[in-house]
């Protein structure tokens, strides 16, 4: 069996990490069925991939659409698809009507797989394309008999593997394309950073549609050789039982899931689980904190996108609010002049030395040169470095507010915001008006909060400079969410709501 250094973070493909699982009978992948030995896992991954193209033939685009949740077949498409060089095309099961249909066109794919889960998002939408059930690809007892054991077709780390679509939360999502490179090198990185070996246990509750998952779960266990676990949609409760019930050992997770996982009861045995790693990204300095202690793990939270165009590490010695210290290649610039941005000072986060792993856009060359503007990738993420040389996330380009002549971003503000002690979650962007911008801020509270009293609570910080006040608040039971549980502030800009408070010489009172 190949090690994760004898296959080197560069050059490996998905295609060496199945192989060298292809005897293992030990471990394998959980699932809502049951238990799939690697062994079992990869021969009807080769039935599959044999299948597949068959019916795809060796000409045209070989694009299958996967219209699944976190199901053992999801895994079984990929694994199929590595081995044969195919494509698979991850369909967000959020998506509806023309939407769905789409992304569908868009990706020039050749069917769409779906189960009996799924099969009714494509109701009355004109696809253009075959639909067919899943388990015509991948169940023993319908597809053809398997090889002994899968042998790939000759692969390249630049093969692409999977299209995978943006969280479309500044705008419509792109289809992202995703080499064998983009997961192996990540999936051997992450199992050499956090030790994940035979022992091991990888938990998937994100979608496997979004690059999180594939990325930061699947291909981490494969490099790995440790088993999966597989839920098909996210849970909290779910997660705290399924971490007990398979002795999860480590998880991945994208925006708010640790907020959600911390809502639900304590039990005294929470914190001797064998929970060790979570990784992901967006979660809040006091959500990793609280969830750290709760299970007795180690939280890590990191930057970066489905793109995978710039990777920011924290360190040790990072402060808690911070993404990590700014290290080149990853620079920080103007959006406008794109001259270096001073410490202090809002900028843009870009790769001065190129793409990274981003490997374009799929159908879309226009963003793709927009994203590659004079060689350096932009990541359109705003930051700001403070004196020691920490990087801290300010929010996107499209939360750029304006405001008396002075630029800002939201993600400080969220962050203070974030330290009341009954505000739960918060959205903060610009509305514009006559000149520049008023700031806006959507609060979701888990209790009592009046005008006074957080009136006060602002006054008390430090750091909010007298131009980051809000000048309006909203009280909401909810924020929109994306499937990754990304807040769509465009959904909030839009709506025409009322605010709940104003702020009016210096305080806040109902308008």
């Amino acid at each position: 069996m190949s090690t994760t250094a004898e296959l080197g973070s560069s050059t490996a493909t998905v295609a060496q990490l199945l192989s060298a699982l292809a005897d293992v009978d030990d471990r394998g992948v959980h699932h809502e069925g049951g238990f799939l030995s690697y062994s079992e896992h990869l021969r009807r991954s080769g039935s599959c991939a044999a299948e597949l193209r068959a019916m795809l033939g060796d000409t045209g685009t070989p694009h299958v659409g996967v219209l699944l949740d976190n199901v053992v077949e999801f895994s079984i498409l990929v694994a199929a698809a590595a081995l044969e060089n195919l494509v698979i095309v991850g369909l967000n099961t959020t998506r509806r009507g023309g939407a769905l249909a789409a992304d569908i066109a868009r990706a020039d794919c050749r069917f769409v797989l779906v189960d009996e889960h799924t099969a009714m998002l494509l109701d009355g939408v004109e696809v253009g394309v075959p639909v067919h059930d899943v388990h015509r690809f991948t169940d023993p007892g319908t597809a053809v008999l398997p090889a002994p054991r899968p042998v790939p077709r000759d692969t390249s780390p630049d093969d692409l593997l999977m299209l995978i679509f943006t969280s479309g939360t500044t705008g419509e999502p792109k289809a992202v394309r995703c080499t064998q490179r983009t997961f192996a090198a990540a999936g051997v990185m992450l199992a050499e950073r956090f030790g994940i070996g035979d022992d091991d246990v990888v938990y998937l509750s994100m979608p496997m549609f979004h690059s999180n998952a594939m990325i930061a779960g699947w291909s981490v266990a494969l490099a790995g050789g440790a088993s999966m676990v597989l839920r098909r949609r996210f849970s909290a409760r779910g997660f705290v039982d399924d971490v007990k019930r398979y002795a999860v050992t480590y998880a991945n997770y994208v925006g708010k899931p640790l907020n959600y996982i911390l809502a639900t009861d304590e039990a005294p045995d929470d914190a001797t689980t064998a929970l060790r790693i979570v990784y992901g990204n967006e979660a809040s300095a006091a959500d990793r904190e609280r969830f750290a202690r709760r299970f007795g793990c180690t939280v890590v939270d990191g930057f970066g996108s489905t793109e995978g165009g710039v990777a920011i590490t924290r360190t040790p010695d990072t402060p808690p609010e911070a993404l990590g210290p700014l290290r080149s290649p990853v620079g920080l610039v103007d959006p406008e002049t794109a001259a270096p941005t001073p410490a202090g000072e809002i900028g843009e986060i870009v790769n001065t030395s190129g793409s990274g792993l981003f490997s374009g856009y799929y159908n879309d060359p226009d963003a793709t040169a927009d994203r590659m503007r004079g060689g350096v990738y932009h990541t359109g993420d705003l930051g700001c470095v403070d004196e020691a040389g920490y990087l801290h996330f300010a929010g996107r380009l499209g939360d750029w507010l304006r405001v008396d002549g002075e630029n800002l971003g939201t993600g400080p503000i969220e962050r203070i915001l974030l330290r009341h002690p009954v505000i739960r979650q918060v959205a903060v962007f610009g509305v514009p008006v006559e000149i520049g911008d008023e700031i806006e801020a959507v609060l979701v509270t888990d209790g009592d909060l009046d005008p006074a009293s957080f009136t006060d609570f602002l006054s008390t910080q430090a750091d909010l400079g007298s131009k980051q006040w809000p000048h309006r608040i909203r009280l909401a039971d909810e924020l929109p969410e994306t499937a990754t549980f990304k807040t769509v502030k465009r959904h909030l800009r839009d709506a025409t709501q009322t605010p709940t408070w104003v702020r009016v010489d210096g305080g806040y009172r109902a308008p």
